[in-house]
């Protein structure tokens, strides 16, 4: 027995590693281990069926439709484990855990279906169960009692409506059934919902306790179990969601939370870890009434919290933050002397004589600060003294000077400088009012009016629009042509630029994932200004923009190069600017080329479209020039090949695919991959796509894999699943006793397919993004 229930728990955990990858696969599972989970099943299968269903309704990648088609066949289950006598801990807990998660798609039911009258009599039933374990269960069970009780309340209460129209939106309430429904009646439902509700609340006004603090529970009567602060806990937490869901029970709530105090235990004597829970529940209650306030600051509780919130700290501050509180002053003095003493002593009387007044007249600089009276320092030039001198006598009594003297010169100075400035304006008034007589003498204006002004001008001849300038006026100013830079300074210059660009484009965010229709061949490339259009600029530049600018149109046969049958063979040398580019797109792709596959192969289109225009445009001048195409992408691909691992096969596969064309470097490269044992698969695989799905290098990707089933022993297994199809002869010869397998050829006599076979004019038709993934199955029928 204990054999068979250990291998079904092992084909249950299969399950539930299925279920956790694929949620659409639970109503298959929740159905077909219900007869297994049932109460008269083993005590292990029931934890596990009581923990699998309290995950799966809890699950938010299991849609509200699937859940609510589900609830309904667990209900009987979830009542048979209840009525169990003695059942065990984890599985009650679970089994309301559970019925939590399921009694708001139950009523939902129920208002769709009111002639299911068997359903909400389970329900029913299994509230009624849970509510009587509410007060009498250990603590983790009352925990899951209270979340359950709060959930009923949410539902049984109305709530808001947001669209009338569509029902199945909107929020599982008492709003939502029917007045005439014949099973949940309103009128009986929401009376319940509040005495469940004023239940819950009565905890706080229960006797509050500890686990630390008590020790027997033998003394405490069973209708009464004091309130434990988990609990207090467990409660403040369900009521911040029925505060923020229900506004007719909002007020009831906060009341209750403000008449609560968190902190009527705490006292000096009190344990460290009595302490801790009174710290928790009162951050509980903080938290609440916090959120509460943050999210109506003018609403009518908003005065009662803001002074139940300072009463809280400045009370918690008093009785439980002993530590951070200062050293309190000695209750005697500590040198000997009383207060009386220190402010008979610290009363200072200052004995610097007053500073002379200021002479009558006119006062100097000089004379306005000097505050002494004596005639000898008054008297002395200190002009005579050398600056260093006067430095070196001057910082140190800065440095000595009492704070209180400085003070009292700079308030002398201020009170002469008010007292000069009111001497001065009784001397001005003196002098107004002494020649007051005089301001009515008349004073003559010898200058021309105004009037005269004018009449002046209007006798002046009109002037004559078409008159030449006078000799004085300035021409066009035009600057000078700059010089002519020098080929460093051009190819630094280009350098900037190239560099500005490429930063422009790593600074441009990716955006945001959203389904886009595929444009097709009617797309225009580089008309979003994204990321991508950049790019695109950016290759373009590298490959287009100096197109034939290398070239001589002036070359005859014979003045450059080889002369071959009338033909100059020339090696462009492609332009400084357009390389630089190059360079820092290899770069770009060589350092992140799993994600720049995309890039790399864009680029490379380019190059090849450019070099096929460029052999057309040559073929009709009769010259002969060699491609940038194949030489990058050698480049390219022998960058990214030492970084390839096993797992790269997407990667390696697509950039093989979707490059316009292929040759014998770039198989051989493949090839050589098979050195790695870790990576013979990896090019194996590439090699069978490429002999699959591009024909005009099938032979030469053949030829490759039946050299590496001859040379390889690792390669024999994999490599045969491709050549079954591919080239059978080559497996019968070897599976021939009398034949051994010969060696393979040597390489000048490996004969090579015609050009045409070697590299493509075109890409293949699957050389696409989705090409890829939807050749993979075609690859794996091979085998």
């Amino acid at each position: 027995m204990a054999l068979n229930v250990h291998n079904q728990l092992a084909q249950l955990n299969a399950a539930r590693l299925l279920v956790l990858g694929d949620a659409d696969l639970y109503p298959q599972i929740v159905k077909g281990i219900l007869p297994i989970i049932g109460a008269n099943a083993h005590l292990d299968l029931r934890r596990w069926g009581a923990d699998f269903l309290a995950e799966t309704f809890a699950s938010p990648h299991l849609g509200l439709q699937e859940k609510e088609k589900l609830c309904v066949g667990i209900l009987q289950t979830i009542r048979e484990w209840l009525d169990l006598p003695n059942e065990d801990y984890s599985v009650i807990k679970n089994a309301i855990q559970t019925a939590a998660s399921v009694y708001g798609l139950i009523f939902r039911y129920i208002i769709s279906n009111p002639l299911d009258s068997l359903t909400w009599e389970r329900m029913a039933a299994i509230k009624s169960n849970i509510t009587r374990r509410w007060d009498s269960s250990p603590g983790g069970i009352r925990v899951c009692c209270i979340k359950f009780v709060q959930r009923v309340v949410q539902v049984q209460t109305p709530g808001v409506i947001a669209d009338p129209r569509r029902s199945e939106q909107n929020e599982v309430s008492l709003a939502l059934v029917p007045r005439e429904h014949p099973l949940i009646p309103p009128s009986r439902l929401e009376p319940e919902a509040l005495g469940l509700l004023d239940r819950l609340l009565n905890v706080f006004h229960e006797e509050t306790r500890c686990v630390s603090s008590i020790v027997d529970m033998s003394d405490i009567p069973p209708k009464r179990v004091p309130s434990d602060a988990i609990l207090i806990n467990a409660t403040l937490n369900c009521l911040g969601i029925l505060i923020r869901t229900r506004a007719n029970a909002a007020n009831r709530i906060i009341n209750a939370i403000l008449n609560f105090n968190p902190l009527k235990m705490a006292s000096p004597s009190t344990t460290s870890k009595t302490k801790v829970h009174i710290k928790s529940m009162e951050r509980t209650t903080r938290t609440v009434l916090m959120n509460v306030l943050r999210r109506n600051e003018n609403g009518p509780f908003a005065g009662r919290i803001r002074q139940y919130l300072e009463r809280l700290a400045q009370t918690r501050f008093e009785l439980l933050d002993e530590g951070s509180r200062k050293r309190g002053l000695p209750s005697e003095p500590t040198d000997g002397l009383d207060n009386a003493k220190r402010m008979r002593l610290g009363a200072e009387i200052s004995d610097r004589p007053p500073p002379p007044p200021l002479p009558p007249g006119p006062v100097s600089h000089a004379q306005l600060f000097t505050l002494t009276g004596d005639r000898g320092l008054s008297s002395f030039d200190v002009t005579q003294l050398p600056v260093d001198l006067v430095a070196r006598i001057t910082l140190p009594i800065l440095h000595h000077i009492d704070q209180s003297t400085l003070d009292a010169a700079i308030g002398d100075v201020r009170s002469r400088l008010h007292a000069l400035k009111k001497r001065q304006a009784a001397e001005n008034q003196n002098q107004v009012q002494a020649h007051g007589e005089d301001e009515e003498d008349y004073e003559p204006d010898f200058g021309p009016t105004q009037e005269q002004v004018l009449n002046q001008a209007n006798n002046l001849p009109p002037e004559d629009p078409l008159a030449e300038p006078p000799d004085l006026a300035l021409g066009p100013f035009k600057l000078p042509q700059p010089p002519p830079l020098t080929l460093e300074e051009t190819e630094k210059v280009g350098k900037g630029t190239i560099e500005r660009v490429f930063s422009i484009i790593s600074t441009i965010d990716e955006p945001a994932a959203v389904k886009r229709q595929k444009p097709g061949l009617n797309r225009v490339a580089g008309s979003n200004y994204d990321k991508d259009a950049w790019m695109t600029l950016f290759t373009r530049l590298a490959t287009r923009a100096s197109a034939g600018l290398d070239e001589d149109e002036d070359d005859i046969p014979g003045d450059d190069g080889d002369e071959l049958n009338g033909i100059v063979t020339k090696r462009s040398i492609p332009p400084s600017l357009s390389n630089g580019i190059r360079e820092m797109l290899w770069k770009s792709i060589i350092t992140d080329f799993r994600t720049k596959m995309p890039i790399a192969i864009s680029w490379l289109s380019e190059e090849w479209l450019n070099d096929q225009l460029q052999f057309q445009d040559q073929r009709d001048r009769k010259r002969q020039r060699q491609g940038n195409y194949e030489h990058w992408m050698l480049k390219v691909f022998d960058g990214i090949l030492p970084f390839l691992d096993a797992k790269d096969n997407k990667v390696l596969t697509r950039f093989l695919s979707e490059i316009p064309s292929l040759d014998e470097k770039v198989i051989d490269r493949v090839k050589g991959l098979a050195r790695d044992p870790e990576r013979i698969v990896l090019s194996i695989n590439a090699l069978g796509y490429l002999a699959t799905l591009r024909p005009p290098i099938r032979e030469i990707c053949i030829d490759a894999l039946e050299d590496m089933w001859r040379n390889y022993d690792d390669a024999k297994i994999p490599a045969s699943r491709f050549l079954k199809k591919l080239r059978p002869e080559i497996l019968k010869e070897s599976s021939t006793p009398d034949n051994p397998p010969a060696p393979p050829p040597p390489p000048d006599k490996i004969k090579s397919p015609p050009p045409s076979e070697n590299k493509e004019n075109l890409p293949s038709a699957s050389a696409t993004g989705e090409g890829v993934q939807a050749a993979s199955s075609t690859v794996a029928a091979v085998g």
